[in-house]
This record gives C-alpha cells, structure tokens and sequence, in this order.
C-alpha cells in the first residue's frame, strides 16, 4: 500500500467513532429514568461570588432513596443561589431547602413521560448514528483522493471501504445497545 499513513488515518477515524458513542454515553447518564441521578444536575451553574459555577463544585450531592438528591452547599450562604439555579434549569423538580441542604425529591414518572423519554432516547441514537455516517463519508473521502491520485489501487480502496463498514457496523451496534439498554431502565417501573 503506497498510502503511507493509512494506519493513522484509520485510528483518527476509529477516535471519532469512539468520541460519538462517549458522547451518547454521557447524554444517557443526563436522563432521568424514574431514579435520581447526580449526573442530571452537571449542566447547572450557579452564581458564585460573580462568577458562575457548576453546582456539582460549590457543594456535596448524594443520593440517599432512589428518587432524591440531597444538595450539601460547602459554603452555606450559596444555599439561595442554587436553589435559583435548580428551578431555572429544566430538570423538572422543586427543590426544597432547611438553609442548609437542599433536597430534591423526584416524583415517580408516568406511562406518558416513560414514553416521551424514550423518544429522546431514540433520537440521541439516530443523531449519533448520523454522525457516525458523517464520520464514514469523511475517510471514504480520504481515501477516494488517494485512489484518484494513484496512491491506493482498486483493491486496496475496495480493502479500505470493507474495513471502514466494519467499524461502522461495530459502533452502530453499540449505540443500538445503549439505546436499548436505556430505554429498558426508563421503561421500568
């Protein structure tokens, strides 16, 4: 093979492919499916002395029972300004606070809102399955101008393409597999 770095672009390509479904991974873990998840509050921040703040830094967050999180400010005075920032985020709950911790307490999902998570579910799949189709048309790209200015013959182009479907066939695979697996524990009751 005269395309010196086949390999490297082939591990770029993997990178990529590996970097949508981390993605989705993470996008999952943010989805609430009847259980309280710390993950969920990882996108809201807080004023902080001017400056605003991801509230997983400003206090401690456990889960005590499946459907409450208790938020634990480290500096008490900050109690007010994350309350603030709960109810203005979109996670759907009323937080209620002593002036020192910060509880909130998730109510049970119903058959509707189970359905409706779902929907997100599956179109986070379909969004990471575009990307990845994305990611496959970019190195079929590559190496169609490798073929074209001679540096790959038809065979190895034909080798090329068989190679880049198998990844996209494994990554594919694995975010039908997460997307099932998620869907599963949003349906269960």
């Amino acid at each position: 093979m005269q395309l010196e770095n086949y390999d490297e672009i082939m591990l770029n390509f993997e990178e990529g492919l590996t970097k949508k479904i981390d993605r989705l991974k993470y996008e999952y873990s943010i989805i609430r499916a009847g259980r309280a998840n710390p993950k969920m509050l990882e996108k809201v921040v807080a004023d902080y002395y001017g400056s605003m703040t991801p509230i997983t830094q400003m206090a401690n967050i456990s889960v005590p029972e499946a459907r409450m999180i208790v938020i634990s400010p480290w500096d008490i005075s900050t109690v007010k300004e994350i309350n603030r920032a709960i109810l203005a985020s979109d996670i759907g709950v009323t937080p209620t606070d002593d002036g020192r911790v910060i509880r909130l307490v998730f109510p049970a999902l119903t058959e509707e809102k189970r359905k409706e998570i779902v929907k997100d579910v599956k179109k986070l799949c379909e969004e990471t399955k575009i990307g990845i189709r994305n990611e496959r048309k970019d190195v079929l790209e590559i190496f169609k101008a490798a073929e074209k200015d001679k540096k790959l013959t038809k065979d190895e182009l034909e080798n090329a393409n068989n190679e880049v479907q198998k990844l996209v066939d494994k990554y594919n695979e694995t975010a039908d597999s997460l997307s099932a697996q998620k869907e599963k524990e949003v349906m269960e009751v």
